[in-house]
């Protein structure tokens, strides 16, 4: 179903950054049948056309439990790019490390600026492949990752950051080609950094049409998104897109319109993963609240309904013992359970994303017994023993540096591994 990228893709890598929207169905191939989705239409319109693949099911179509580990750019930044046995080698190991412990899943940073680490018809390299935003490494990065998952009988999930161009002084610079210089009118200034508007329907169609080109071009097992949506509460920065909505006669309060801003990409998305039958899904904050006021992401809506996602996996990366100022609302055991209480489809899975980062440092709460959890060995083990306890689905461990390549905790995060692999491996 999905066509292997054409000879001329890396040629018409940078030409391409420059068309405009109306070209994007020329260069993709047929468009997902569904009509633009505004605010007030992001809502499910019936059975999807394809199937939801279920995300319990291999790539072999042989049921595994879902077991993930999140690949994200900062472990690039260690991955040795300069020629593709470098980087096959590197990213054999690493796939080697997930397989002996038990993992199934990898979720790959494949766009975590604006940019891809592919060869890609609508984004320029990403300057984590050569050093410089936009310049080819000369081969595929991410046909090797999928080809190289596949053989050690791991899932790959293309992660993408849909609005992120530039935060925290990364990429220091970018290139010409990318949408900053292609799009400025798209590009909004936030909290330190560059992003996409959230609010414009033709940004949402070139995030869409971006993972068409993943679904189409890679044997990919599924679109991952991550906690990344609305970059600040600030009113200014959809301002002007808000009041052309008013006069236009909507009605939605501006915190309203912009979860409909964010659901209408969701859906989109996942309409197209859908024709691929690719798996669409979500790791959004632990914090519910902070998700609905500060994200504008309703995941309550894309857990309760069919039609936006396939998981949920929300970032749950407090321990057991956790309290802070009194409150143990944040403890795993309690935040698991807010999430739990929430109405459910059943063809919507719910995962947790546990923080492996918390090793030896703890979570910041208060007393010395919830450090402890973090620096006795077994956390992370524990904590999955729990989910599975509790009737959770899955599980993901942010992020493979910490586990495999943790200069500050050594001991601890061997250990840790140790007993991961004892539960989920077996020994």
């Amino acid at each position: 179903m999905r066509r292997t990228a054409a000879a001329a893709l890396t040629a018409l890598c940078a030409a391409a950054m420059g068309l405009s929207l109306l070209l994007l169905p020329l260069l993709l191939g047929p468009a997902p049948h569904s009509p633009a989705v505004t605010p007030e239409s992001a809502a499910p319109s019936g059975s999807p056309a394809t199937a939801a693949p279920d995300p319990a099911e291999g790539s072999t179509g042989n049921p595994q439990p879902y077991r993930a580990i999140w690949l994200s750019y900062l472990e690039w930044q260690t991955v040795d790019f300069s020629s593709q046995d470098s980087f096959t080698r590197d990213i054999s190991s690493m796939l080697d490390n997930c397989a002996a412990l038990g993992a199934t899943v990898v979720i790959a940073h494949v766009r975590p600026f604006g940019d891809a680490l592919y060869p890609s018809r609508l984004f320029p390299f990403s300057h984590l492949c050569t050093g410089v935003q936009g310049k080819s490494p000369g081969f595929d990065p991410l046909a090797v990752l999928v080809r190289e998952a596949h053989a050690r009988g791991l899932e790959a999930e293309a992660w993408i950051n849909p609005y992120r161009l530039q935060s925290g002084g990364m990429p220091e610079q970018l290139c010409e080609t990318g949408l900053a210089g292609q799009h400025p009118e798209w590009v909004r200034e936030a909290s330190g950094g560059l992003w996409l508007s959230p609010a414009l329907a033709e940004v949402r169609e070139y995030i869409a049409a971006g993972v068409q080109e993943l679904c189409e071009d890679y044997d990919i097992d599924g679109i991952h998104f991550d906690d990344y949506f609305y970059p600040t509460t600030d009113e200014s920065i959809d301002a002007g897109e808000y009041a052309e909505y008013r006069r236009a006669g909507g009605a939605m309060t501006l915190d309203d319109w912009r979860r409909g801003n964010v659901t209408a990409l969701v859906q989109r998305c996942w309409e197209i993963a859908h024709e691929y039958g690719v798996r669409f899904g979500i790791s959004p904050q632990g914090n519910l609240e902070n998700n609905y006021t500060s994200q504008y992401s309703d995941v309550g809506l894309w857990l309760s309904e069919p039609g936006y996602v396939d998981y949920l996996m929300p970032q749950i990366y407090w321990g057991m013992e956790y309290t802070q100022d009194g409150s143990d609302a944040m403890a795993l055991p309690n935040c698991l359970a807010a999430w739990q209480a929430l109405p459910r489809d059943p063809a919507v899975q719910l995962y947790v994303g546990l923080g492996a980062y918390r090793i030896g440092d703890g979570d910041g709460a208060d007393g010395e017994a919830a450090l402890r959890e973090w620096q006795c060995g077994s956390a992370l083990a524990e904590q999955a023993s729990y989910l599975a306890a509790q009737g959770v689905d899955g599980a993901g461990l942010y992020r493979y540096d910490s586990l495999f390549r943790n200069t500050a905790w050594p001991e601890l995060a061997e250990l840790e591994c140790q007993a991961l692999r004892t539960l989920w491996a077996g020994g």
